[in-house]
């Protein structure tokens, strides 16, 4: 599954992932290959990204929207600060 992350002033993350969470606005869930597709908006929370080799990293978002379209995973953000 592909993930990118995108500011209004940058590209913060591209690459293959196993897996995302965002803090959807009913509530934190996860994103894994295979998913429906969907549409959603995003509210101040923690993005946790785990990557195909396994490593982990973690951003603070204000707000934005996730879009998921045949293991495609798009997040556009806004007040993103990186935590790990």
């Amino acid at each position: 599954m592909n993930l990118v992350i995108l500011t209004p002033e940058k590209e913060v993350f591209a690459g293959t992932i196993k897996s995302v969470k965002v803090p959807g606005t009913s509530g934190q869930f996860e994103i894994l290959s295979g998913h429906a597709p969907i549409v959603s908006s995003l509210v101040e929370g923690e993005v946790r990204v785990l990557d195909d080799q396994g490593a982990k990293s973690s951003y603070t978002i204000e707000r934005g929207f996730v879009e998921v379209i045949n293991d495609e995973v798009s997040l556009l953000v806004r007040g993103l600060q990186e935590v790990s």
